[in-house]
């Protein structure tokens, strides 16, 4: 027993040590989509073949950054809120966009999410991960109606905007080297290079303040 508890602990280990290589690369590199499982493996100190025990996939593994990073933003949501009640809609819209912004590594992933990972798993894997996400989205909903004056429905809104227009603005605020060099030879196409969280927060605020003033049923 102590030795299988043992080889447990190692096997976390080693993969938390995937997963560290896979954060340290994408910042390195400019973002997930250049993250690669041999270079993964590689920074981690492990051979190739290895990943397997831990991971079935580079999709899985970034699966389990983007659930991470769900239950990071909950958690760093809600500490920035600091049990506020009746906060406007503008302070609402600030909120979700301060501290998306403080998560590059997650807004890189919404982008993916939808269109490679959550696909290319497994479908227990896939529901373990629609089970932890929305449970840190409903958690999400609740703390930000909780201290506004946005019903349930308008943050449930507000959140699906922020998410869409996170997973598009991060990519275009972060262009490739290539993107870059033609965006300098061509600064009227630079305008979509554009600064993230500045526009981030002013489209959320745009959207908070409409959604209050429609209506929208909570």
């Amino acid at each position: 027993m102590p030795q299988r508890a043992r080889s447990q602990e190692a096997k976390l280990r080693r993969a938390e040590d995937l997963l560290d290589a896979a954060r340290a690369l994408a910042a390195e590199r400019g973002g997930v989509r250049h993250v690669t499982l041999a270079a993964v493996t590689e920074a981690a100190g492990l051979h190739p073949s290895a990943v397997r025990r831990y991971f079935d996939s580079k999709e899985e593994l970034l699966l389990e950054l983007a659930e991470r990073g769900w239950h990071q933003w909950r958690d760093a949501l809600i500490a920035h809120l600091g049990g506020a009640h009746g906060l406007p809609p503008a302070r609402i819209a600030d909120a979700v966009a301060t501290t998306l912004a403080a998560q590059p590594l997650f807004c890189d992933l919404l982008t993916h999410v939808p269109l490679s990972l959550e696909g290319e798993v497994g479908i227990d894997r896939a529901r373990r991960y629609k089970t932890s996400s929305f449970a840190a989205y409903d958690a999400i909903v609740d703390a930000l109606t909780g201290a506004g004056t946005m019903t349930t429905g308008q943050v449930q809104d507000l959140i699906t905007m922020a998410l869409g227009v996170t997973a598009n603005l991060w990519q275009l605020a972060h262009p490739t080297p290539t993107l870059a060099e033609l965006y300098a030879a061509n600064p009227r196409w630079g305008h979509v290079a554009l600064d993230f969280e500045p526009r981030l927060n002013r489209l959320l605020q745009a959207a908070a303040a409409g959604l209050a003033a429609t209506g929208v049923p909570g």
